[in-house]
């Protein structure tokens, strides 16, 4: 039997990325790009909003996450919950009203694949900047129309993974998704930059 918790627990977070933060800044500046940080992730322009570990923080205000609906730790955040409507089609499919599942082990690991995707793409390509998208809930970048990334897990690989994906499809052994190449991060060691490097050497 799967455990639910590790997919509870992304789709919370990814709730938390879009009506939390994402929206909020949308409403703010028209933007919907994100940025990972020490321990989780923040917006890049106002208002200033991070996850910290399982906590929004904004300002001197620290509100718990789990057990809460989105409304409810908006209220507490001074913010309005809602995703940055009329962007993108998909997301998590999360309301406002939802309860906010995070269990501890989850989180933990899929923030840390957040600050090992970061790593790595800034190792990889130091003039580029990684972003932290809303919509597919992912850290990436994109250099010659192809986007390097780690994801913390979805319909394809249910555990965080480290991918390549070339805009134009490519074939071989390296090339094992639909949308290019994908390798869980537990399988790579820490050798998450080397993925990147072998990816772009294939290209």
């Amino acid at each position: 039997m799967t455990d639910p918790e590790p997919a509870a627990t992304r789709r919370s977070l990814h709730g938390v990325a879009e009506l939390l933060l994402a929206g909020p800044q949308y409403r703010a500046t028209r933007r919907i790009d994100l940025r990972v940080t020490t321990g989780g992730f923040a917006t890049v322009t106002g208002p200033e909003l991070r996850v910290e570990g399982g906590q929004l923080v904004a300002g001197a205000t620290r509100a718990p996450l789990a057990g809460r609906t989105y409304d409810e730790v908006a209220a507490t955040a001074g913010i309005e919950a809602g995703e940055p409507a009329g962007v993108y089609d998909g997301g998590p499919g999360v309301s406002p009203g939802e309860t906010i599942t995070l269990a501890a082990g989850p989180l933990e690991t899929l923030l840390a694949a957040f600050t090992e995707g970061d790593r790595a793409l800034r190792e990889f390509a130091p003039e580029a900047t990684p972003v932290l998208w809303p919509e597919h809930f992912d850290v990436a970048i994109t250099l010659d129309e192809v986007n390097y990334g780690v994801s913390p897990g979805d319909g394809h690989i249910a555990e965080p993974y480290a991918y390549v994906g070339p805009h134009h499809p490519r074939q071989g052994g390296f090339w094992n998704a639909p949308f290019g190449a994908a390798r869980p991060l537990r399988e790579l060691g820490g050798a998450v930059a080397a993925y990147f490097r072998t990816g772009r050497g294939l290209l």
